[in-house]
């Protein structure tokens, strides 16, 4: 004889197991976003200007 289905039951289960591996990749993207951020990695197109760099008024020469 086969087994009473328990549909409510087996739903629960695939909620649980979907809620779980969100919360994981949650958790892994909050965590590489710390790291980014502690490391100071940043786009190479967003570094201030340095106060001696290039943008720097040249006086003319006489």
């Amino acid at each position: 004889m086969a087994r009473k289905p328990n549909y409510k039951f087996e739903r629960m289960e695939r909620d649980r197991s979907k809620a779980a591996k969100k919360a994981a990749r949650l958790d892994a993207k909050r965590e590489k976003a710390e790291d980014k951020k502690a490391t100071g990695d940043e786009e190479p197109g967003n570094e201030p200007a340095s106060e001696d760099g290039p943008d720097e008024e040249i006086p003319p020469a006489d």
